[in-house]
C-alpha cells in the first residue's frame, strides 16, 4: 500500500519549513498598553502554539524585559538570550590593515549577525516539570528548535501566555514626539513582542491596543470595536481581528493624534494624518478609489483583507518613504500635495498605486520559497504597470518600461542580478530587496513578465492573475502560496506557451544573470530589393558571472546559450510598414539575414522645373510622401528600421542605420520608445549637422509630442551646440523659450501661467539644458549665464493659479550646473546674491516641503566646488552649518549635511570624510535620515575609488566604520547596516552585494614552497584532470589580454611552465606573444630587407623558483633592446639544457610575403602584419633534460587566442642522461597563415603546441601525467586520430585537384606569387640576407670549483644554479602572410 503524501502547510501551502520549525504558531494575540508619557509599552501576548516531541518551544525576542511565561495557565521555565546584551570582542579586528581586510572583517561579522538573528533565543519548557534542569533538556535540541521527526507530528497544542514590557522602544517599533509606530523591518518584529519571526511562519491574529482616549490606535486587520478602559476612562481601547495568515513582520501600529479622512467614494478605504496635513490629503486622495475599483475588476475579486488603511506621517518618523504592512500602508506625508502642487501629482499617485498592488501580490499571494520573491513583485510591479497605462496614458508607461530596461541591461552584469537562484536568494537574508539592486531587480521581475504576456497575450495573462486569486479566496482548499514552478504550469495551461519553451526562458531570464547585446548593421541591395542586416550577439553578463549561478553547464561553457525565441525587426520604407520576426535570439552569435522590400523605386528621368512649378517637378495639388534626402530617396525605399518594436526583449540594441533614417525615425514615428531611441543615437554622434538640430528643434517646439520626448530632444540640442555651428542649438532653445514665455514687446518674461501641464514640464526643463551647453573650452557660453540670471530676475507668479517653487528650485539648480569662464565670472555675484534672497524669503514663508532652500544649499555647494580659488569652503560652511540644527525639516537638514560632506571629501580626502559622516549619523535621529547620509557617503566612495588619486582611507577610519558598524545605532536601522556593509566593499574595490562574498575568512595564497607535489597552474579550480583550461595571453606592453576563470590574471611564465616546489626559473621559459612582437620593431627600425637567417633567441632557464622571484617577473619584462651573446653553449661541470626552436614558414607564402615586405620597406612603409592579419605559427623544440634519463615528453597543444597563435610541437623523445652533454634537435615545421573560419581551412592548418619543462615518471606515462602536467587546452593527439585526420586530408586534398574551379585559382595564385618573387628579387639583389642573434638574459655563471657535487635548493643562492640554456630559433618571415 503506498505510503499517503503529506498535506501542505496550512499557512503557506507549499511553503518549505524552515530550519527552527520545530514549533508551529497557529494563532497570536497581542494586548499592549502604551504609555506616552513615560515612554513604556506594557502587554502580554498570547501563542496558540504546536508544540514538538521535545516539548521545547523557541521563539523571538530581543529589547523586552520578559517578566513571566505561563503555559496553560501555569508558570514554566524559560530561557532568554538577548543577542546584543553583550557585544562580543572585535579579535578579528587585529589584521584590518587596508580597505580589503576591513571588507573581509565587515562580511565575517554581517554574516554573523545575520545568522544569529535567524537563532530562536527565547526557549519555553512546554512539558510537565520535572527533575531535569531545563539546560539538560536543551542539549537534546539545537538553538534553531530543531526539526520534527520524519514521521506525521502529532497535534500537541499549548496555550503560552508572555507577560513582557518593552525596555527600548529604539528598533521595530518607535516613539517620535507624540507618536508610537512600527518600522517593518526585517527581523525587527521581535524587538516589540515575542513571536516566531520568521518570512515563512504564518498565523492569523487579534489585537488589542489602549491608548489615551483622544488618540488613535490603527493596525492590521477589519476593527471590530473600541471601547473606554474600565481601569482607566481616559484611556481607549481598540480592538482588530485579522483572519488571513501572516508573518509577524508584516503586523503594524501607527497610535497618535491622528485625523480619519474616510473616502468619500467607498467606505473600505480609511486615509489618516496630522491635523496639519489633512487639507493636502484630502486633495491627493481624489483619484484613490479608481485606482482601488480598477485593481479589483482587472482581478475580478474584492480586495482581500476587506479594509485598506493609509497613514500619512512626517519625513522625520518613518524609516521609509513606504512602510507596508497586511491592509495597512505608512507613507511620508511629503508625498501629499495641494491643489497648487503640480511636480509631485505623478510620483505620488504612482507610489501610492504600487503600494495597494502590494497588497495582492506581496501580503495576500505569499512566496513559497525566497526563490520566488520576485515572481511576487514582478506581480505587483505588472499590476502597477496596468494602473500607470490607464490612468497615466500609454506613452507614459512604454516610456517608463522603456527607461527601466535601459537600466536593469546597464546593471544586469552579475549573478546579484539574478532573479531565482539558490546562491542568489536563499543565503542573502532578504538584503537582496535593499537599496538599488532591489530596485533593479524590481524592474527586472516586471519586465520578465511583460515579456510573458507578450508571448501568450494580454487576455491569457490576465486569466492567469485571476486563477491564482481566485485559488487564494476558495474557502474549502485556500492555497495563498505561489511558486515559480506553478507559474510555469499556469503559463503552459492558461496561456498555451509551449513547456520547452517555458523551461528554455525561466531558465535564461529567471535562473540566470545577463541580457542579450545586439549590434546590428544593414545595407541596401538595390538589385534584389532586399535590406541585408549583419547582427552579433553578446551577453551584458560576463561568463564567469553566469556560471557563479549554475546559469550554463559546465560541459558546454564555451557555448552561448542565446535567448529563447526570435526579435522582430520592422522595416519602415516608402509604401508602408513591414514586421520580419528573423532575428533568432539563440545559436550562432553572428546572424546574416535577408530582409525582402515591398516598396519598389521607379526609374525617373530627370524633368526641367516648370515656370512657377516645384524644382522636382510636382504638382503642388497633388498629395506626395514626405521627400527623404536625396540619397536615401534615391538608392533606396527605406524610411527606417526598428529592432525589437514591441519591447519583446530587455535587450540593450546599437542599430547603425544611416543619419537620415535617425531623423525619419525622430520625425515620423508615433511610438515613444522610438523617438527616444532616435534622440539617443543622434544626440551620441561626435558631429551634428544642420539636419540634426533642426529635426531635434521641430520636435521641440511640436505640442502634440509626448512631453518627456520633447524634453528629451531640448537636452540634445544643448549637447549640439558649439562655436561650430554658431551655437545653433542653444538659439534654438532660447528662441523656443522666448517664443511661449516672452512678451515680444518689451522682451521680457510674461507672468508664469501653468495652466497646461505638458508644456510646463516642457519650458521647466529649457534652463536646465541651457546650462549644461558648452564651449570649446568646457566653459558656459556668456549668452546662456545671462539668460538664466534674467529669468532668475524676473520672475513672477502674480495670478498663477499654482505654486512656482518647482520652477524657481529649477532656475536655482541651473546655476550650478554653470561652469564660468572670464566672460561670464562677472554674472556670478548678482547669481549668488538671489539665491540668497531666496534663502531668506524660504525661512520667512518656508516653501512646499522645503525644496527652494534645498536648491539653494546644494547650488551653492555646487558652486563652491568649481570655483575653489574665488569661493571660501570655511564661508559656505558657516552658511550651512544652521541647516542642520534638529529642529530644521528633514529634507533641508540632509541636504546641508551632504553638501558639506561633499566639500569636505574635496578639501580633505575621503577619510575625513568618513569621520565626518559617522559624526552626522550618530548624530541624526530620523533613521530615514541616516540611510540617506550612508547612501551620499557610499557614492563618494565609488568616487574616490574610481579615480586615480593616491587618496586612501587609513586604518583609524576603518576601525572607527567597523566600530560603528557593531554599534546599537546601526542594529535599529537594517538599511543603514545593510549600506555601511556596501562602503566597506566598495572601499575594497567589489560589488556593493552580499551576492558572492565568502561567510568565512578568505584563505591567502598558498606558498609554492610549502606545496608538497607539483601542482598543475594551468588547471580550473574545481576542474577534473584533464579539462581545457581557459587562460590568456598578454598583449606587447604587457598587459593581460583576458583573465582565467575565476578572475585571477595569468602572468606570461605561468602559462608554459608548471611551477614545482624543486623547480626554480629566475625568467620566462616560454616564448610569449609580446616577445614575439618585439622582434619585428628591431628589424623594421634598420630598414632593410628581412634577413634569410633565423633569428636566433636565447633564453637560460633555472631549475627552481622560489615565490619571492615569482612576484617580481612580471616588473622584470623582458626589454626591447636585446643582449646579443654568441652563439655557443659554454661546457660546466654540470649539463645545460639547451632548446632550440625554429619557426618556418611555407616556401611559397614566405617569398611572397618577403617581396611585398620588401616594397613596403623600401618605400618607408611599416606594417604589423602578425597583428592585421592574425597569423598562426609553429615551432619545433628540442629539449635535452636532466631530470630523468628515460622521461618522455608527451606532445601538448596550446592555443593562445583565437586567430593569433605562436605555439610550439615537442614530440615524444627520449632525453639524454646528465652525463651526455649532446642534445638532440627535434626539427618540426608548419605553416604561418591566416585562421580560417571555416572547417576545412582549419584541417588544413598545422595544430602546434608550447614549449614545456615538465618532469615525467617514467612508470607512468598514461593518461595520469598527460592530465597533471596539461598545458593550455589540452588536445587528442594520439595515433588514431592522426591518421583520422591524414585520411580527411588525402579526400580533400583529392576533391579539390578534381574541382576545376579549385585548379584555376590556384594557377593564377602561383602566376602572381612567381611576379612577386621576381619582383623582390630586383629590389634586393643590393643587399646581403644578415643573422641576428638576440640573447634577452644573460647566462648565469656557476660558481664553486668544477668538481662541487651538487647543493641542495637551500643551500645556495640564485646565483649559484647553472641555469638551463633555452636557444630559439625564429626566422623572420615567418611572421608574414601573403
Amino acid at each position: 500500500m503506498a505510503k499517503a503524501r503529506k498535506p501542505k502547510n496550512d499557512e503557506a501551502p507549499g511553503a518549505k519549513p524552515s530550519e527552527n520549525s520545530g514549533a508551529k504558531v497557529l494563532h497570536q494575540k497581542l494586548c499592549l498598553s502604551i504609555d506616552f508619557k513615560k515612554r513604556r509599552i506594557y502587554g502580554y501576548t498570547e501563542l496558540e502554539v504546536s508544540v514538538p516531541d521535545i516539548g521545547i518551544v523557541g521563539l523571538h525576542a530581543e529589547n523586552l524585559v520578559i517578566e513571566s511565561v505561563l503555559v496553560d495557565g501555569e508558570p514554566t521555565v524559560f530561557e532568554y538570550y538577548p543577542h546584543y546584551g553583550n557585544p562580543e570582542p572585535e579579535s578579528n579586528w587585529s589584521s584590518v590593515s587596508d580597505p580589503a581586510s576591513a571588507a573581509d572583517a565587515a562580511a565575517m561579522d554581517y554574516f554573523g549577525v545575520l545568522k544569529k538573528e535567524d537563532t530562536a533565543n527565547l526557549l519555553i519548557n512546554c512539558c510537565k516539570p520535572s527533575s531535569k534542569d531545563l539546560s539538560e533538556q536543551l542539549d537534546n535540541v539545537a538553538l534553531e528548535n530543531g526539526s520534527q521527526s520524519s514521521g506525521e507530528a502529532k497535534q500537541n497544542v499549548k496555550l503560552i501566555r508572555i507577560n513582557y514590557w518593552i525596555e527600548k522602544t529604539e528598533s521595530g517599533i518607535h516613539f517620535d514626539e507624540n507618536i508610537v509606530h512600527t518600522d517593518n523591518q526585517m527581523r525587527r518584529a521581535r524587538c516589540w513582542f515575542p513571536c516566531k519571526d520568521d518570512e515563512y511562519n504564518r498565523c492569523s491574529f487579534n489585537l488589542e491596543f489602549t491608548v489615551p482616549q483622544n488618540y488613535v490606535a490603527v493596525s492590521v486587520g477589519k476593527l471590530l470595536y473600541q471601547v473606554m478602559s474600565k481601569e482607566d476612562t481616559t484611556q481607549k481601547t481598540y480592538v482588530y481581528e485579522l483572519a488571513i495568515p501572516i508573518t509577524p513582520r508584516w503586523v503594524s501600529l501607527v497610535a497618535g493624534p491622528l485625523e480619519v479622512l474616510p473616502d468619500q467614494t467607498n467606505f473600505l478605504i480609511s486615509n489618516l494624518c496630522l491635523p496639519h496635513d489633512l487639507s493636502r490629503l484630502r486633495n491627493t486622495m481624489e483619484f484613490f478609489h479608481e485606482a482601488y475599483s480598477y485593481y479589483e475588476d482587472y482581478l475580478s475579486a474584492k480586495f482581500p483583507f476587506g479594509f485598506y488603511k493609509q497613514v500619512f506621517l512626517p519625513p522625520e518618523v518613518v524609516v521609509c518613504s513606504s512602510t507596508l504592512g497586511a491592509s495597512l500602508s505608512v507613507f511620508s506625508s511629503h508625498v501629499l500635495y495641494d491643489e497648487r502642487v503640480i511636480d509631485q501629482i505623478i510620483d505620488t499617485r504612482i507610489k501610492l498605486a504600487s503600494a495597494l498592488a502590494k497588497q495582492w501580490f506581496g501580503f495576500y499571494i505569499v512566496p513559497e520559497s525566497p526563490n520566488d520573491d520576485w515572481l511576487l513583485d514582478g506581480l505587483a510591479g505588472f499590476l502597477t504597470d496596468m494602473f500607470i497605462k490607464q490612468f497615466l496614458g500609454n506613452n507614459e508607461a512604454r516610456y517608463r518600461r522603456y527607461k527601466a530596461n535601459s537600466a536593469v541591461c546597464k546593471a544586469d552584469d552579475s549573478g546579484a542580478m539574478c532573479l531565482s537562484a539558490s546562491s542568489s536568494c536563499k543565503d542573502l537574508f532578504g538584503t537582496h530587496s535593499i537599496g538599488m539592486h532591489g530596485k533593479i531587480r524590481s524592474w527586472k521581475s516586471g519586465a520578465v513578465l511583460q515579456m510573458l504576456e507578450k508571448q501568450m497575450g494580454s487576455e491569457s495573462f490576465r486569466k492567469i492573475l485571476q486563477k491564482i486569486i481566485s485559488r487564494a479566496k476558495d474557502p474549502s482548499n485556500a492555497i495563498r502560496s505561489l511558486s515559480t514552478k506553478e507559474f510555469r504550469q499556469f503559463s503552459n495551461k492558461i496561456g498555451n506557451l509551449e513547456r520547452p519553451f517555458l523551461k528554455e526562458f525561466f531558465q535564461r531570464w529567471v535562473a540566470s544573470c545577463g541580457c542579450p547585446v545586439l549590434r546590428i548593421g544593414l545595407s541596401y541591395n538595390k538589385r534584389k530589393n532586399i535590406v541585408e542586416m549583419a547582427a552579433l550577439r553578446e551577453c551584458t553578463a560576463s561568463l564567469d558571472a553566469r556560471l557563479s549561478v549554475g546559469a550554463t553547464d559546465s560541459e558546454n561553457r564555451d557555448v552561448d546559450v542565446g535567448w529563447p525565441g526570435i526579435m522582430s525587426i520592422r522595416v519602415y520604407e516608402l509604401d508602408g510598414m513591414s514586421d520580419h520576426p528573423k532575428l533568432p535570439m539563440a545559436g550562432d552569435r553572428w546572424q546574416l539575414l535577408e530582409l525582402p522590400c515591398h516598396s519598389k523605386l521607379a526609374a525617373k528621368r530627370y524633368q526641367k522645373p516648370k515656370k512657377g512649378g516645384k524644382p522636382d517637378g510636382a504638382d503642388e495639388n497633388v498629395d506626395t510622401v514626405a521627400p527623404l534626402d536625396n540619397k536615401t530617396s534615391i538608392e533606396s525605399p527605406l524610411a527606417w528600421i526598428k529592432a525589437d518594436p514591441e519591447m519583446e526583449y530587455i535587450a540593450e540594441v546599437h542599430l547603425h542605420q544611416p543619419l537620415q533614417m535617425w531623423v525619419n525615425q525622430l520625425e515620423k514615428d508615433g511610438d515613444v520608445v522610438g523617438q527616444a531611441q532616435a534622440i539617443a543615437s543622434l544626440e551620441a554622434l561626435k558631429q551634428h549637422s544642420f539636419s540634426v538640430v533642426n529635426a531635434l528643434n521641430n520636435i521641440l517646439t511640436d505640442s502634440k509630442v509626448f512631453w518627456r520626448i520633447r524634453i528629451g530632444a531640448a537636452f540634445a540640442l544643448a549637447k549640439t551646440a558649439s562655436e561650430e555651428n554658431d551655437w545653433a542649438g542653444l538659439q534654438h532653445l532660447i528662441k523656443f523659450y522666448k517664443s511661449r514665455r516672452f512678451d515680444a514687446e518689451i522682451g521680457l518674461p510674461k507672468p508664469n501661467d501653468f495652466r497646461d501641464f505638458p508644456e510646463y514640464f516642457v519650458l521647466e526643463a529649457i534652463p536646465h539644458t541651457i546650462a549644461m551647453v558648452r564651449g570649446a573650452d568646457g566653459k558656459s557660453p556668456r549668452e546662456a549665464v545671462e539668460f538664466i540670471l534674467q529669468l532668475l530676475k524676473y520672475n513672477d507668479n502674480s495670478g498663477n493659479p499654482y505654486s512656482d517653487v518647482f520652477w524657481l528650485a529649477v532656475l536655482v539648480q541651473s546655476i550650478g550646473d554653470l561652469e564660468f569662464g572670464q566672460q561670464s565670472l562677472t554674472f556670478l555675484a548678482p547669481l549668488l546674491k538671489r539665491i540668497d534672497r531666496l534663502l531668506q524669503f524660504d525661512r520667512l514663508m518656508p516653501s512646499y516641503s522645503g525644496v527652494l532652500t534645498i536648491s539653494c544649499i546644494r547650488t551653492l555647494a555646487q558652486t563652491a566646488l568649481k570655483l575653489s580659488d574665488s569661493i571660501s569652503f570655511e564661508y559656505i560652511c558657516k552658511l550651512l552649518e544652521p541647516f542642520r540644527k534638529p529642529d530644521t525639516i528633514l529634507q533641508v537638514r540632509i541636504e546641508a549635511s551632504r553638501a558639506l560632506l561633499d566639500i569636505e571629501y574635496e578639501s580633505k580626502g575621503i577619510s575625513s570624510a568618513l569621520s565626518l559622516f559617522m559624526k552626522y549619523v550618530v548624530e541624526e535621529s530620523s533613521l530615514r535620515g541616516q540611510v540617506k547620509l550612508c547612501v551620499h557617503t557610499m557614492r563618494l566612495c565609488q568616487i574616490a575609488v574610481g579615480c586615480d588619486s593616491d587618496d586612501c582611507v587609513d586604518t583609524v577610519s576603518l576601525l572607527d566604520l567597523l566600530h560603528l558598524f557593531k554599534s546599537h545605532v546601526v542594529f535599529n536601522n537594517e538599511f543603514l547596516r545593510h549600506h555601511l556593509f556596501c562602503i566597506f566593499q566598495i572601499l575594497a574595490g567589489r560589488p556593493p552585494t552580499l551576492f558572492g562574498v565568502p561567510r568565512e575568512k578568505p584563505l591567502q595564497l598558498v606558498d609554492v614552497e610549502a606545496c608538497i607535489e607539483p601542482q598543475n597552474v594551468f588547471s580550473v579550480p574545481g576542474a577534473e584532470p584533464g579539462e581545457p583550461s581557459l587562460l590568456a595571453l598578454e598583449n606587447a606592453n604587457g598587459k593581460s589580454l583576458d583573465v582565467a576563470p575565476f578572475g585571477v590574471p595569468v602572468r606570461s611564465e605561468e602559462m608554459f611552465m608548471p611551477i614545482a616546489p624543486e623547480m626554480k626559473i629566475s625568467e620566462p621559459v616560454a616564448l610569449s606573444l609580446h616577445e614575439t612582437e618585439q622582434l619585428e620593431p628591431h628589424m623594421e627600425d634598420q630598414n632593410q630587407p628581412l634577413p634569410e637567417n633565423p633569428i636566433v633567441h636565447e633564453i637560460p632557464s633555472d631549475v627552481e623558483a622560489p615565490t619571492e622571484e615569482l612576484d617580481k617577473r612580471e616588473s622584470n619584462l623582458p626589454t626591447n633592446e636585446p643582449q646579443k651573446e654568441p652563439d655557443v653553449v659554454p661546457v660546466a661541470q654540470e649539463t645545460k639544457t639547451v632548446i632550440r626552436i625554429k619557426v618556418r614558414p611555407s616556401g611559397a607564402t614566405s617569398r611572397a610575403e618577403g617581396s611585398a615586405r620588401t616594397v613596403e620597406r623600401s618605400q618607408g612603409i611599416v606594417v604589423r602584419r602578425d597583428i592585421e592579419r592574425r597569423q598562426t605559427s609553429s615551432a619545433s623544440v628540442d629539449a635535452p633534460q636532466r631530470i630523468s634519463a628515460d622521461a618522455h615528453m608527451e606532445e601538448v597543444n596550446s592555443c593562445h587566442d583565437v586567430g593569433s597563435r605562436m605555439t610550439a610541437s615537442i614530440g615524444s623523445v627520449k632525453l639524454p642522461t646528465e652525463g651526455d652533454t649532446s642534445g638532440k634537435e627535434l626539427q618540426c615545421t608548419a605553416e604561418s597563415g591566416k585562421t580560417s573560419t571555416s572547417q576545412k581551412a582549419d584541417n588544413d592548418n598545422q595544430e602546434v603546441a608550447a614549449p614545456s619543462l615538465l618532469p615525467q615518471d617514467n612508470n607512468n606515462m598514461g593518461n595520469e601525467a598527460q592530465q597533471k602536467y596539461g598545458s593550455l587546452q589540452t588536445l587528442s593527439v594520439g595515433k588514431e586520430s592522426e591518421k583520422k585526420k591524414d585520411k580527411e586530408h588525402k579526400k580533400e586534398k583529392k576533391r579539390k585537384r578534381e574541382d576545376p574551379v579549385y585548379l584555376e585559382k590556384k594557377r593564377l595564385k602561383k602566376e602572381k606569387k612567381q611576379k612577386e618573387k621576381e619582383m623582390s628579387k630586383l629590389l634586393t639583389s643590393s643587399s646581403d640576407p644578415a643573422t641576428i642573434k638576440i640573447e634577452t638574459i644573460p647566462e648565469a655563471k656557476p660558481e664553486g670549483p668544477s668538481d662541487k657535487p651538487k647543493a641542495e635548493p637551500s643551500a645556495a643562492p640564485a646565483e649559484a644554479r647553472p641555469s638551463t640554456k633555452i636557444r630559439i630559433k625564429l626566422k623572420s618571415k615567418a611572421f608574414n602572410n601573403p
